[in-house]
């Protein structure tokens, strides 16, 4: 028992925050930095905040957090669907299992 918490990994959930007017090139550095947190096997939580009459659109933070999701869909999955909780709007993803395999694509050809 004890050896198999010693060897089990423990994952973190890391939190990127991101306001609704974020530029294209700050957004681009965000992903990168959600990227490597999604390749060293964390769940990354991704909240986009609301400022003042920024609450009366709303559609405005899923459409941000879907273009977020298109964007890693290649190597992650939405753990937690959109939570809106005060002025905060949230998603939970975690690394796609598919990832694990595109490291390796050796495994393919020898089945060959």
């Amino acid at each position: 028992m004890q050896r198999n918490r010693k060897n089990a990994k423990t994952s973190e959930v890391k939190q990127m925050r991101l306001g609704l007017k974020i530029g294209t090139n700050d957004l681009e550095i965000k992903l990168r930095k959600i990227r490597s947190f999604l390749e060293d096997g964390h769940k990354v939580k991704i909240m986009a905040f609301f400022r003042g009459r920024e609450m009366a659109h709303q559609e405005l933070g899923y459409e941000l957090l879907a273009r977020i999701t298109q964007s890693l869909s290649e190597i992650a999955v939405v753990d937690q669907k959109p939570q809106l909780a005060g002025k905060n709007l949230s998603i939970v993803v975690r690394s796609s299992n598919s990832n694990a395999k595109a490291k390796n694509p050796q495994g393919n050809s020898e089945a060959n």
